[in-house]
């Protein structure tokens, strides 16, 4: 709708793109590996991002409408995020890739359908913590965090 959204999406997509092209290239070893940033192995780093593609677009669209966020601290997500490195230990590329797609394509139409005005409402995502922009999350947790996992796959496959 808006130029930032799209704007976005496209920024987003292309992010997307390049992750997906390094899943595709993990071998298995690779994917055995453990990642010295997150300290989980390469397949659960890129099994929780996968994953956080279509979780976010979910919190932005709460921030969009003006719906509260319930309760939730930076604490609740680490912990959350262990026990996801803890469930999905065994995941394997086919299902992750599935993940990563579905979600890229989510994240990328969420974006894309939001006008600037949607992209500068602001709301809580982690209590005690000043409130940020629909923008602002969609930069951090999904372009950004998009970036950090795959820089940290990267480096950790030698690529």
């Amino acid at each position: 709708m808006g130029a930032k959204g799209e704007a976005l999406a496209k920024q987003f997509e292309s992010k997307a793109e390049d992750a997906k092209a390094v899943l595709e290239k993990l071998t298995d070893a690779d994917w055995k590996k453990t990642t010295m940033a997150e300290k989980w192995t390469v397949g659960v780093t890129a099994h929780h991002l996968a994953g956080s593609y279509e979780r976010v677009p979910q919190i932005i669209t709460m921030i969009v409408s003006g719906q509260a966020m319930p309760h939730f601290t930076p604490q609740m997500l680490d912990q959350m995020n262990a026990k996801h490195a803890e469930e999905n230990a065994g995941c394997t590329r086919a299902e992750t890739l599935a993940l990563h797609k579905k979600g890229a394509a989510t994240a990328a139409a969420t974006l894309r359908n939001l006008s600037d005005e949607q992209l500068a409402k602001s709301g809580t995502v982690f209590a005690g913590l000043p409130p940020m922009t629909a923008e602002q999350l969609a930069l951090r947790a999904l372009i950004n965090h998009t970036d950090e996992h795959y820089g940290s796959i990267r480096k950790t496959i030698g690529a």
